[in-house]
């Protein structure tokens, strides 16, 4: 029998190989992990050029439909996620190959926006660099978030999570989106607010919406003049929602307080990219969605859904 071949991609940590069952599929496939990205579509197309079988995170190597059909013996790919907009889903069905997502057992997302609230308003990571540094003690003042809004963009699953944590910590909460009505904010235990009133009032303002070509650049350079001087913006979500140009500006004119972002237009980041020169940003590498624990979720699935294939079995949580 003909050995099958199966790429894991942007194993950042290299711990891919010990956090799932791979050997249960020792006596069918051959797997090999990528630690590294691809520096481009054609590398990405010379080092799978023979693969049957891909399991990707999220969204770090994308698949356009130019990608597949380079990809002659690509047979099923794997996403973590059950959605991932790098993946072209026609593509992969007019070349017959399964498509598959993996799911969460709970969203890390949330906590990691409120750690990136924290890190601005008390630079907790600051300080603990100028102590390490061995500094002069306390340089950076802090700033209470009890008291303050908290304006939320986006009150699905994920919105509605960060809402419940800052009212925890005695945040008010207000929350806008396109479709966002009065009803669903009052079920939330939020208030409404339109997105210039949102904008204009919220200390700090986090998003939590889903990119799409309805949302590519929802926060432009209207809404972030909209804001207050002291008021600080969270991403967690996709890099495109905010007009980074415009957020550039803001930043570098000091006419709001701060940024944290976790989501980048390119990533990895480059080293040159201006974001990493501002000292009013705080920047974590795409963290939402990295724990230990949703990993061993992500790929544990994939080994499941790998295993129903080669048994003739409808692969699960199958997308295309």
């Amino acid at each position: 029998m003909t050995r099958l071949r199966c790429a894991i991609l942007d194993d950042y940590y290299d711990t891919v190989l010990s956090l799932a069952d791979w050997p249960r599929l020792a006596d069918k496939v051959d797997v090999t992990a990528f630690t590294h990205p691809f520096t481009d579509e054609d590398a990405a197309a010379a080092a799978l050029a023979d693969t049957d079988i891909i399991c990707a995170m999220r969204e770090r190597t994308p698949f356009p439909r130019t990608l597949i059909e380079r990809l002659p013996n690509l047979k099923l790919l794997i996403t973590s996620g059950m959605r991932n907009a790098a993946i072209d889903i026609e593509a992969a069905k007019a070349r017959g190959i399964i498509v598959c997502g993996t799911q969460y057992a709970r969203d890390p997302t949330a906590p990691l926006a409120m750690g990136l609230i924290l890190e601005l308003t008390r630079r907790i990571g600051q300080e603990n660099a100028r102590m390490h540094a061995g500094q002069p003690w306390q340089a950076l003042g802090g700033v209470e978030i009890e008291g303050k809004t908290l304006g939320i963009i986006g009150l699905g699953k994920l919105g509605t999570k960060v809402a419940g944590l800052a009212k925890a910590f005695g945040m008010h909460v207000i929350a806008w989106s396109p479709n966002l009505t009065p009803e669903h904010c009052r079920e939330a235990g939020v208030g409404y607010a339109s997105k210039e009133e949102l904008f204009a009032t919220a200390d700090v303002i986090t998003i939590h919406v889903v990119l799409s070509d309805r949302s590519r650049g929802l926060v432009g350079a209207a809404d972030l003049a909209r804001m207050k001087p002291s008021a600080y913006l969270v991403n967690t979500s996709r890099a495109p929602i905010v007009d980074e140009a415009a957020l550039l500006q803001a930043l570098r004119e000091k006419r709001i307080a701060g940024a944290a972002l976790d989501v980048f237009s390119v990533e990895p980041l480059p080293v040159a990219h201006p974001l990493r020169g501002l000292d009013n940003v705080v920047l974590t590498p795409h963290l939402g969605y990295v724990t230990e624990e949703s990993f061993r979720a992500h790929y544990g699935q994939m080994v499941d859904c790998i295993a129903a294939w080669l048994g003739g079995a409808e692969p699960p949580r199958r997308l295309a």
